[in-house]
């Protein structure tokens, strides 16, 4: 039923589809979220890889640049700078654990069963024509130039809107310290000024 040849390209095959799967695994089995962020770039470099295998190469270089990179990079900032703390102390149930692994067989199990009896047509010829990097950049500064001007203004206007945005939260948080120094330290709104104004009246 299945016509494989064993070539290099499904060599590339077996090997970005082990990448994938043990990454999406560790991600969801690890318990520190560094760790599990750096199991994610690595499902999204497998994915990469495979884009490579379709010979859809821009969308492999998207795949790099902005989930493998920009995504992965984000999220360990965001866990840097709220001070997440890990899982390393919850307790999983074995019941948990149990009901885990049936599902994950059963779904496998149903996902081979339905890949065994379905019968796949013949794949099309490949047709090799002009490179699919040259003709989206074609499309995108010819049929598709507004749209691709309009949203890089929206992300200029979203980077200047979080420039402003992260200026301002430290005003506000020095002022609110400041205030409530002042409360607590007998400043002019602290305890001893109102005491001082009531005793002159």
């Amino acid at each position: 039923m299945f016509n494989i040849e064993f070539n290099g390209e499904f060599a590339a095959f077996f090997i970005f589809s082990t990448i994938i799967v043990c990454g999406a695994v560790l991600m969801i089995s690890l318990q520190k979220v560094v760790h599990m962020v750096i199991s994610m770039a690595g499902v999204f470099l497998g994915l990469a890889g495979m884009f490579v295998l379709l010979e859809a190469e821009f969308v492999a270089f998207v795949q790099v640049l902005i989930y493998a990179g920009a995504v992965s990079i984000l999220m360990i900032f965001g866990i840097m700078m709220t001070n997440h703390q890990d899982a390393g102390g919850e307790k999983v149930l074995p019941l948990h654990e149990g009901l885990a692994a049936i599902g994950a067989l059963a779904l496998f199990g149903l996902l081979f069963y339905a890949i065994r009896t379905t019968d796949f047509p013949d794949p099309l010829p490949f047709q090799g024509g002009e490179e699919n990097t040259m003709k989206i950049g074609q499309l995108l500064y010819t049929g598709y130039i507004v749209p691709f001007e309009l949203l890089s203004i929206l992300l200029t206007v979203a980077f200047i809107g979080s420039i402003a945005i992260a200026r301002r939260l430290p005003e506000k948080i020095n002022g609110a310290s400041g205030g409530d120094n002042a409360g607590i330290g007998g400043g002019p709104a602290g305890p001893t000024a109102q005491l001082q104004t009531k005793e002159a009246e």
